[in-house]
């Protein structure tokens, strides 16, 4: 159908949508409400909160009406405005105003609060209970089977376009669905990347899992009930013209009978699987980045230096740093050997990235189209471990009962990539949020008398290798050569392809494209960039650990949602254990808290570094590794990092334990989790027992600190005032700066609603003096060379909305940045102890009065520097609109939207709870 005939029939749509969104529960048998379930040991105690709200469908009719006249369909986002108020009233806040900024998360819905209740597809084995206040489906089911298919019948009431969106990003085949815009084009090109698969790939995790013992069996017949249910709500949303209106806008369905929209099988929840693995469940990967740093170190220094220099700014286990498991226990695991084995270091200028894109036409390169996709292009390239969690022991608690706020920070949609729901039938018992395609389980929540959560932890699971290129003719091979040498035989890589193609939509306006996508598989992983090592060929392909394995990591879940495999943190830590992705998993019921880091870890070859690409070899792969199906045993239980009972815990994606490596740079002696770790210990040593209410004060406090104003500003400007500063405009900055950070460093409004900062000028100095500051104090000892390459491996910033970070209204900022380098630096200029130093003094080369001299010039240089010219607008934001350049804009998965609101480094769902009872 062409543009403009949709466009003409819409107002025909609309009349017609209009009508089916009255009578959307028709074909669902309504049914009696369930009283509150029993067994609920949280008494009251139990809250969380899911930004925008639970509905994330609208019809075309209502697409259209929110167009025209700015309405939005029921519970779209009617927890926006509970999440973000926080941010005003956090500093008064009690145990008895918590459910003013949190959903009350107890079990059932009182028989006042019911909103709807429907038995899906007849069935008299399941109901779905709406509440009044957030619209969450409750599902209660006498049986599994019925349980399960309500699962996935809420599924499609709640999330069926977002769901679809990420099956086709799964396969590489998002422009063909949503439209070509370049966002669209850049998301499918990066993930498939990361998780080419063919169908035959999908269907075997799902055989696999369904092979897997009694809990695997069982979870495959919970996926095939679930999708019953699922494909009963399709069917009946197309009956009665109440489908999302987006399948129209793409051009996707038939806007009166929704022909078009697909059924979903099990493959379509492994695609979904794979995409939120590879976002939020994978650490590692980065090795060529760490090694074109350690090349540009080993061409300034020498190799001896040039060495420690790499090392040194690695801060591959920093003793200063912050650790989530802090009573002194070790885990060693992927750390760089004093003398590797099978390094393969690329020529330095041979390295490219690999090709993705072929046979384009029309607009497949092009980049000049305004039109916005469906999601950012950046998703995959973007850092995704912004969650946290704070769990206080019962020693320090108000009742003698631990405490947690805690909850995974998955970016900000609308509707959100997550979905509330509770689930009650035999074996199943938990309420909380869990991934749309994904949620025949509870993945992040509470159950009887207990709650979890999770973070990103990063560790390395993902290896690079480096191949040897041949050519099966026998001819010498070159950088492009698309096969390569596997146990001495020349053997062509498998190339997985996806066709797609786009046409005009009213929802995208770039022209009518198509290319192939082409990913280049290995024994060793997929193809990522090609180099030479040594003058030789090689193509570099990382290896995941749970690469073809997605699913195996269900097991955990459905334990977590077990109440009979759920009966205190041993039980915890085991069902933890079975998720491959990798999480730091944190508990805590009435008597005890707990930890446990999950994640498939390879036990790789002595001496072998896996922070470096390493040479593709049966002597350096890892041990008891299956190359035909990429399956490799697991570390030990005890060798991941767990814990019962410590003090406390916090994370914020930091470093979990000594010895327990990450692959990445910059995990030193400032780390956004110093933000809650200062906060906790604060708490405790005041002796006031804690409650709710002040662990979610500590936990909102850091939302709102500067990272670099609170831990890195007072060195800077200790330096600045070791002499008296003579220049005017030098001293208002300085006395600015001194202002905002007496006063807590804080990125917060005048008033509320006022859309202005207090301090808002020290924040936009701040804001601008950083790059230059880092730049000034590292780059003329470093050079241009190592500089961007550590500049590339590590970014300098991630403030909230200057023009130079790479985070732009998503809310969570400060996880990567300079600051542990700029805060060793200086303190080592200073003359202060410095356990775990960067080997030479860099700002003024290392004398106080010339770092001063630095400083102040660059100082002098930022502030001023105009607003406009720092938080420069875009498409949402006008130049020069500092609260707005910072502020949290939910991306659009649909054609609701969202206003934009104001900036809180916090977790998307979030959970604030203390059990006073257990089983």
């Amino acid at each position: 159908m062409s543009p403009s005939i949709r466009h003409l029939i819409a107002p025909l749509a609309a009349f017609v949508l209009l009508a089916g969104a009255a009578t959307a529960t028709a074909t669902a048998e309504a049914a009696p409400a369930p009283n509150a379930v029993a067994n609920d040991y949280c008494a009251g105690q139990c809250n969380d909160i899911l930004p925008p709200g639970t509905n994330g469908n609208a019809t075309l009719a209502e697409i259209l009406a929110f167009k025209a006249l700015g309405t939005r369909p029921a519970h779209t986002d009617d927890q926006l405005t509970t999440y973000t108020s926080l941010v005003d009233s956090y500093t008064g806040l009690t145990n008895q105003t918590l459910g003013n900024y949190f959903n009350d998360s107890s079990f059932g819905v009182p028989s006042n609060q019911v909103a709807s209740t429907i038995r899906p597809g007849g069935r008299s084995d399941v109901t779905i209970v709406r509440d009044k206040a957030t619209g969450t489906p409750h599902i209660s089911g006498t049986t599994r089977p019925g349980t399960e298919y309500g699962a996935g019948y809420a599924a499609g009431q709640d999330r069926l376009w977002m769901m679809d969106v990420f099956r086709h990003v799964g396969r590489g085949e998002l422009s063909g669905f949503a439209g070509g815009a370049p966002s669209n084009r850049a998301l499918e090109q990066q993930f498939y990347l990361n998780g080419a698969y063919t169908e035959a790939d999908l269907q075997a995790q799902v055989d696999r899992v369904a092979a897997n013992g009694a809990r695997g069996a069982q979870a495959f017949q919970d996926m095939t009930d679930y999708l019953a249910g699922l494909n009963r709500y399709i069917a009946d949303s197309k009956a009665g013209a109440y489908f999302p209106g987006e399948y129209d806008l793409t051009g996707n369905a038939n806007i009166l009978t929704g022909d078009g929209i697909q059924p979903f099988q099990a493959t379509d929840l492994v695609a979904i699987g794979t995409v939120i693995g590879a976002l939020f469940g994978a650490g590692g990967g980065n090795q060529v980045q760490s090694a074109l740093v350690k090349l540009a170190a080993d061409a300034k220094y020498g190799t001896a230096k040039g060495d420690q220099v790499w090392r040194a700014f690695r801060e591959e286990n920093d003793p200063e740093a912050d650790l989530t498991l802090h009573n002194g226990q070790s885990f060693p695991y992927a750390g760089s050997p004093a003398n590797p084995v099978g390094v393969a270091m690329p020529d330095a200028g041979s390295v490219t990235a690999q090709q993705i894109v072929f046979d384009p036409t029309g607009s497949a390169t092009s980049t000049s189209s305004p039109a916005k996709g469906v999601l950012p292009g950046d998703l995959f390239s973007a850092k995704h471990g912004m969650s946290n969690a704070l769990v206080v022991n019962g020693q320090y608690t108000d009742d003698g009962h631990p405490i947690a706020v805690f909850g995974p920070q998955t970016g900000y949609f609308a509707p959100q990539l997550l979905m509330l729901e509770e689930i009650q039938g035999p074996g199943l018992s938990a309420r909380g949020a869990a991934f749309a395609g994904l949620n025949f389980y509870v993945q992040l929540g509470r159950g009887q008398d207990y709650s979890w959560s999770a973070t990103s932890s990063g560790q390395n699971i993902i290896d690079t290798f480096a191949v040897t290129l041949c050519n099966t003719d026998g001819t010498p091979a070159t950088k492009n050569s698309t096969a390569y040498l596997y146990n001495g035989a020349c053997t062509p890589m498998e190339q997985i392809e996806r066709d797609d193609a786009w046409s005009p939509t009213i929802a995208d306006s770039t022209p009518a494209g198509s290319y192939k996508l082409i990913a280049f598989r290995t024994k060793y992983g997929i193809v990522q960039y090609r180099a030479t090592v040594g003058g030789t060929p090689v193509a570099y392909t990382t290896l995941r650990s749970t690469y073809l394995h997605e699913v195996d990591t269900i097991i955990g879940f459905q334990m977590f949602n077990d109440p009979a495999a759920m009966t205190g943190p041993a039980d915890f830590q085991q069902a933890a254990s079975n998720i491959t992705y990798t999480f730091n998993w944190f508990y805590v019921d009435a008597h005890h808290i707990a930890y446990y880091n999950s994640g498939l870890n390879p036990t790789r070859a002595p001496n072998v570094d896996p922070n470096l690409p390493i040479l593709a070899a049966p002597a350096y792969q890892w041990q008891n590794w299956n190359p035909t199906t990429n399956t490799v045993a697991n570390t030990p239980f005890a060798a991941h990092p767990n814990s019962i009972d410590q003090d406390y815990y916090e994370s914020w994606n930091n470093k979990i334990a000594k010895d327990y490596t990450v692959s990445g740079f910059a995990d030193g002696s400032v780390y956004r989790s110093n933000l809650l770790d200062d906060r906790i210990k604060a708490l405790i040593a005041g002796g006031q027992k804690i409650t709710r209410a002040k662990l979610t004060q500590a936990m909102e406090d850091a939302a709102l600190t500067d990272l670099r104003g609170e831990d890195v500003l007072p060195e800077l400007l200790q330096v600045i005032n070791t002499a008296p500063v003579s220049d005017p405009a030098q001293q208002a900055a300085v006395a600015n700066l001194q202002t905002w950070r007496d006063a807590g460093a804080k990125r917060r409004e005048t008033a509320a609603g006022s859309k202005t900062y207090a301090n808002a000028d020290a924040v936009r100095t701040m804001d601008a003096w950083w790059p230059l500051l880092a730049k000034a104090e590292f780059g003329p000892a470093l050079g241009d060379d190592l500089y961007n390459a550590l500049a590339a491996a590590a970014p300098v910033d991630e403030s909230p909305g200057a023009s130079h970070s790479s985070v732009t209204h998503q809310g969570s900022s400060f996880q990567s940045g300079w600051w542990s380098y700029v805060d060793k630096d200086i303190r080592a200029v200073l003359g202060q102890p410095v356990a775990g130093g960067l080997v030479d003094k860099y700002c003024g080369g290392g004398s106080v009065a010339q770092c001063r001299t630095v400083l102040l010039t660059t100082l002098a240089q930022a502030a001023a520097t105009p607003a406009t010219t720092v938080y420069p607008g875009d498409g949402n934001c006008s130049a020069g609109d500092q609260w707005c350049a910072d502020s949290i804009i939910q991306s659009p998965l649909g054609g609701i939207t969202d206003a934009a609101t104001n900036w809180q480094n916090r977790p998307t769902f979030q959970q604030v709870v203390q059990y006073p009872a257990h089983r």
